[in-house]
């Protein structure tokens, strides 16, 4: 990434570098529904400022991302790849701290200034390859091959094979998709199968950089990376989401309309029903490696209405002079 490719995630999410992972997730929800490819139909620019904003988010939210992100600036994902040094595994004895990579074109770069090494045909001289990646899909046969949890079982720098990152939406992520993907001057179609999570890796055969020794070629693993979401989260295997509802469906209990990856589905609410209390949807999560689908769970916030008519004012006000449920009785004996 060249210097003027630069992304200031924190000016892009408009916080401060001190913020915190609350202060954060608050800033993106914020500009996600302002954003958000629905709620402004047609428009490209919007949809580029949703993409950035989740990209922001995406390293932003993760600390270890964040923490290479602020020590290496534009170089921080070539900093990761560099045999992890950064993270605290074994190095071969550098320290980077405060060091400046302004005088290279690349972290990889000065890794292979520092070590006078250089990588084959096609990639760059760490032995990683350089790639990009469109949503085009060209006619032709699909060179990938998946394999979800695969990892690679020797060096990159002996065996030929390569690593990368491939990002995806969660719809492509949800139904599959096929990537375009540039390995120097050779152009690939990468197929995603439905399914794939967070940090599971797919494995494309003979894709990867010249072995040294023998010169055949070994397999690329990329690495997934899905964009956050401005309603659905993973937790675990699972999918879950916050739902609002009425002070009176709380009370009284409802039918409501809620989302899933297939469309909305109606939900019964029982009632008495408590702010945060989860409710589960099953079989309506994500796909699952051995086929069918996880669990959705629906958290459930209770929201009282900010704007009352005179109506709902008075009520309200009858429902309070009547009532006897006290929630803090429970309260009043409570000491240090």
């Amino acid at each position: 990434m060249a210097a003027t490719d630069f992304k200031d995630y924190y000016a892009i999410l408009g916080i401060n570098k001190g913020a915190n992972a609350e202060e954060i997730k608050k800033a993106y929800r914020r500009l996600a529904r302002k954003y958000h490819p629905d709620m402004n139909p047609g428009n490209a620019q919007a949809e580029a400022k949703f993409k950035e904003i989740s990209e922001a988010y995406e390293v932003l939210s993760d600390p270890d991302k964040r923490r290479k992100y602020d020590q290496y600036g534009q170089y921080w994902k070539q900093a990761g790849a560099a045999g992890n040094w950064s993270s605290g595994a074994s190095s071969p004895g550098f320290d980077f701290g405060g060091f400046d990579f302004s005088q290279f074109s690349s972290f990889d770069e000065f890794i292979n200034e520092l070590l006078g090494r250089s990588g084959g045909a096609g990639a760059d001289r760490s032995g990683r390859w350089n790639y990009s990646y469109n949503t085009s899909r060209a006619p032709g046969s699909f060179g990938g091959f998946e394999d979800f949890g695969a990892s690679p079982g020797r060096s990159g720098a002996t065996s030929g094979d390569s690593e990368g990152s491939i990002s995806l939406t969660l719809g492509e992520a949800f139904t599959g998709t096929t990537k375009r993907l540039l390995l120097g001057s050779e152009s690939i179609d990468v197929r995603i199968p439905p399914g794939a999570k967070p940090n599971s890796r797919i494995r494309v055969r003979g894709k990867g950089q010249p072995n040294p020794y023998n010169r055949t070629r070994g397999d690329l693993y990329l690495k997934v990376e899905i964009q956050p979401h401005s309603f659905f989260q993973f937790e675990g295997d699972n999918l879950v989401c916050e739902v609002p509802i009425t002070p009176d469906e709380a009370v009284l209990g409802a039918t409501i309309e809620v989302p899933t990856p297939d469309g909305a589905v109606k939900m019964n609410v029982p009632a008495g029903i408590r702010s945060g209390q989860s409710l589960r949807l099953r079989g309506k999560g994500w796909p699952q490696p051995k086929g069918g689908r996880s669990d959705q769970l629906v958290r459930i916030a209770i929201a009282p209405p900010k704007d009352l008519t005179p109506q709902e004012r008075e009520y309200y006000e009858k429902i309070r002079s009547a009532r006897h449920f006290n929630p803090r009785q429970d309260l009043q004996h409570v000491r240090l």
